[in-house]
């Protein structure tokens, strides 16, 4: 493996990348059968972790590349965001598209499915809000400044607004952290995020999801500090990771309770280890070097490239494999969860796969060309 403290590749964020997929697909399993397990089946932690890896790969590209891409300059956000925009949006709009038209079935299906656990029912105007409105709000990534809009198709594509929104806030958050430091920068983008917050709340402003970024941004400032410390000295790393830990305690957005806040914690340690491994003792580092290593095989690669076709989909095609389950069988919990995740997920990589291959990578060869340096005559 390339040194990471030198800018190469991070083997285990393929693996971590994709298991943070899996983990909001199998949570997503837990809740709508009504089986109930601790952490592996609350899906709030997955999208968390997937939230710490974007703030993280945001920053160790940036690192990367920043001699000849200097983000003082406009023309490197620009590219940036044509980048992004063309990695997130064309398989996105082909699924919005679908998850709009198919709406109504879907919303059948979740009316069994909360009848059968006895929760409160899913408002209509999550699954049946095909107007224009609803469409320009989600096209143009808007929706997640608005509470009305934020939670209204049937994908979990809350984050991607929010994902985008971090993209805007981006190139600003790295000028601002060159100027005051990492610090100083990353601290004090946390805590305008944190102040927001409090004053929406007490505006009486409610999201159903924490779809505004100022909600999360201490989640992505915890994977940018690990980035960032990779090009620090170690106790400089040590430090990075002791506020990145403090900042995921920010009680916002998700759930609050000390397993969750324990759990976060406990994320940021297992990220810092494995990406700082060099800065390890000898025992604990000659353990996760392997581990690291396997995360990063050819299975978990595949996994990492699929994970985002499989986050968009997989609630389109579990909801009604899990209603059909609820009507057809008489089983238990446990093995209705189990068949839901049988049924599911072959059929839901099956089709990331199509997406990525045909969607996606097409996508992503657009924005590098768009974006690729003209040369010279």
């Amino acid at each position: 493996m390339t040194s990471v403290s030198n800018g190469g590749r991070v083997d285990c964020l393929d693996g971590l990348r994709g298991l943070a997929a899996l983990w909001v697909l199998v949570g997503h399993a837990h809740l709508l059968t009504g089986f109930s397990v601790p952490v592996i089946g609350d899906p709030d932690l997955g999208v968390d972790l997937f939230i710490m890896l974007s703030g993280f790969l945001m920053v160790f590209h940036y690192q990367r590349r920043k001699e000849r891409e200097p983000w003082e300059a406009s023309s490197t956000w620009i590219t940036f965001w044509i980048r992004r925009y063309f990695r997130i949006a064309p398989l996105y709009y082909v699924m919005l598209v679908a998850a709009l038209t198919l709406g109504p079935f879907i919303y059948d299906a979740r009316m069994v499915i909360d009848g059968f656990n006895g929760v409160e029912p899913q408002l209509a105007s999550r699954y049946l809000d095909s107007s224009l409105t609803n469409y320009l709000a989600h096209v143009t990534f808007l929706f997640g400044f608005s509470p009305e809009y934020a939670f209204r198709t049937a994908l979990p594509d809350w984050s991607i607004g929010l994902e985008m929104q971090f993209y805007a806030a981006l190139p600003f958050i790295i000028i601002v952290v060159g100027r005051i430091g990492w610090i100083k920068g990353i601290v004090g983008a946390s805590f305008a995020g944190i102040v927001i917050s409090y004053a929406l709340n007490r505006l009486g402003i409610s999201f159903p999801m924490p779809t505004f970024l100022p909600l999360k941004m201490h989640i992505f400032a915890a994977g940018m500090l690990l980035a960032g410390a990779l090009w620090t000295d170690r106790i400089r790393a040590f430090q990075f990771a002791t506020i990145a830990m403090v900042l995921v305690l920010a009680p916002l957005g998700g759930g609050k309770d000390l397993l969750h806040q324990s759990v976060r914690i406990s994320l940021v340690l297992i990220f810092f280890a494995f990406i700082h491994t060099h800065r390890l003792p000898e025992t604990p580092a000659k353990l996760l070097r392997p581990i690291g290593a396997w995360l990063g095989n050819g299975f978990f690669h595949s996994l990492g490239e699929l994970s985002f076709g499989a986050y968009l989909i997989h609630l389109m095609v579990m909801q009604p494999v899990i209603a059909y389950l609820i009507k057809a069988t008489d089983v238990s919990d446990p093995v209705r969860w189990a068949l839901s995740l049988v049924i599911t997920v072959p059929i839901v990589y099956g089709l990331a796969w199509v997406g990525y291959n045909l969607i996606e990578m097409p996508g992503q060869n657009v924005g590098r060309g768009l974006t690729k340096p003209r040369a010279s005559v």
